[in-house]
């Protein structure tokens, strides 16, 4: 009995939200920076940042979906922004913060069909043997879910804040500001509660 529950204990091990937070930096960098005018120095930063945080991963070897899209997006920004004009990028100028958003939410929720991001960094604090369990699989299926969803919705936010400039304040800063600090305790939360749930009475 003490095998098993240490076993279940385990199992619902943290997600490592530390590095799931290094991994979101490079696009909280570009949302807090881009603008009108700053894009691109906004791209720039984000594309730094996600290349220092990733160095000891891509030494290692185990870049995350993540880490994999933050450097590739900010990248072919950047490109963008040295090959073409800035009447041909007025589109991203407008919408960088939302297309940044909304590409979150889709790599975050099409992981679900394949291998939920989260579960990558899980895997970094739980042994082997408890990555194939329904337990473990169920929390990170959960967990991916969520950040997808969230990121979804502040996109949306963020395209209606474009159309609505008098609740600018409202739908850029502080509904996504109390959606993120609710899913950032609900990472750290939810594991443990299921671990609860998982023991026997």
């Amino acid at each position: 009995m003490a095998q098993q529950s240490a076993t279940r204990d385990r199992t619902a091990a943290p997600v490592g939200f530390g590095s799931v937070f290094l991994s979101f930096a490079p696009w909280i960098v570009f949302t807090v920076i881009a603008g009108p005018s700053t894009w691109e120095y906004a791209a720039l930063a984000a594309l730094v940042t996600a290349l220092v945080l990733s160095g000891q991963d891509i030494l290692h070897g185990r870049l995350s979906i993540l880490d994999v899209t933050g450097i590739v997006f900010f990248a072919v920004i950047c490109v963008l922004a040295l090959a073409l004009g800035r009447p041909q990028l007025l589109w991203l100028e407008t919408y960088a913060q939302v297309i940044a958003n909304g590409v979150i939410a889709v790599v975050a929720l099409g992981s679900l069909f394949f291998q939920p991001f989260t579960e990558q960094y899980a895997r970094r604090s739980a042994p082997p043997e408890v990555w194939d369990s329904p337990l473990f699989k169920r929390i990170n299926r959960v967990l991916t879910a969520v950040w997808g969803v969230v990121f979804a919705v502040i996109a949306v936010l963020g395209w209606l804040a474009i159309r609505i400039p008098s609740a600018s304040d409202w739908l850029n800063w502080v509904l996504p500001v109390a959606l993120l600090v609710w899913a950032v305790n609900f990472t750290r939360r939810y594991p443990e509660s299921q671990r609860g749930r998982a023991l026997p009475s």
